[in-house]
This record gives structure tokens, sequence and C-alpha cells, in this order.
């Protein structure tokens, strides 16, 4: 199943724009690959205007969010891997939403696999049919897992 995180982000950001209210997302900027300008990063973080006003070429897309946009004069091209973002709320309103961590996480990713490994003979692990009640009747699918 793909991550809610980009969905929900393009959602909210829709909404808040339409509400006459400021995007402004949260951001870590020590995640991997992420572009800000590292004089405004505070706690290992920044926090980012996102309004039609403020950046240009927004691009809200699966794997990450890039736009260009000023600090203090100066242009910059920032770029957030989907992973980064922590957070997106209205700056007049403080509405909006903070993202769990574990949905980009490497250890949800390798236990989500782990769980729908079949082992080298093409089928599901023995030990985890018997443990899984959801696996009774043979079928291959991994199991429901809640977000």
């Amino acid at each position: 199943m793909k991550p809610q995180r980009p969905y929900l982000l393009r959602a909210l950001y829709e909404w808040l724009v339409d509400s006459n209210d400021v995007p402004y997302i949260l951001v870590d900027a020590h995640a991997a690959d992420v572009q800000v300008p590292t004089e405004h990063v505070k706690d290992g973080q920044i926090v980012l205007n996102l309004g039609p006003e403020a950046v240009r070429d927004l691009a809200l897309e699966q794997d990450y969010v890039m736009c260009s946009s000023r600090f203090s004069g100066r242009a910059y091209e920032l770029y957030l891997p989907m992973a980064s973002i922590r957070a997106i709320y209205g700056r007049d309103t403080r509405q909006g939403m903070v993202f769990p961590e574990e949905e980009f996480s490497d250890t949800a990713v390798a236990d989500n696999l782990a769980n729908a490994a079949p082992d080298e003979a093409g089928k599901p692990d023995k030990a985890q049919k018997a443990d899984n009640p959801e696996k009774k009747g043979g079928s291959d699918k991994p199991p429901l897992r809640l977000v």
C-alpha cells in the first residue's frame, strides 16, 4: 500500500489555501537529502511557508516536495523528501496535522517485508502461518496492518 503522507499533505495544503490560511510545514532538516538554507535551521528543524505568495514552482510529488523560495533576499531551491516532512499547519489557525514517523522508517518497511516474505520454496513461513489466524485457508497475503 502506498504511504498516506503525500496524499494528506496535498489535501491539507489545498484546504489551507482555500481557507485563506498560510500553509506552514515543519521539516526535519537533518533527514537524508534535505536541501534547505542551513543558517535558518534551529534544533534540527525548519519551518517553511509554502503559501502561493512565498514560493514558486511548488511541486507536491509522491516522494518529495520541491520549490523555489527566498530567505533574507537570497533565492534557494528547496528539496524535501516526503519522509522529512513532520507536519503541516495553518499559520493563523494552527490547524493541520503531525505525521507519524514510522510510516517511512526503515524498521517499519523491514518489518512489513519480513512478515510478507515467503520462504525459499516460495511458500509462506510455516511459523508465520501458524501464528496468524488470518492465514488459515492458505492465503499468501500479508497480514492487515492498521496505520
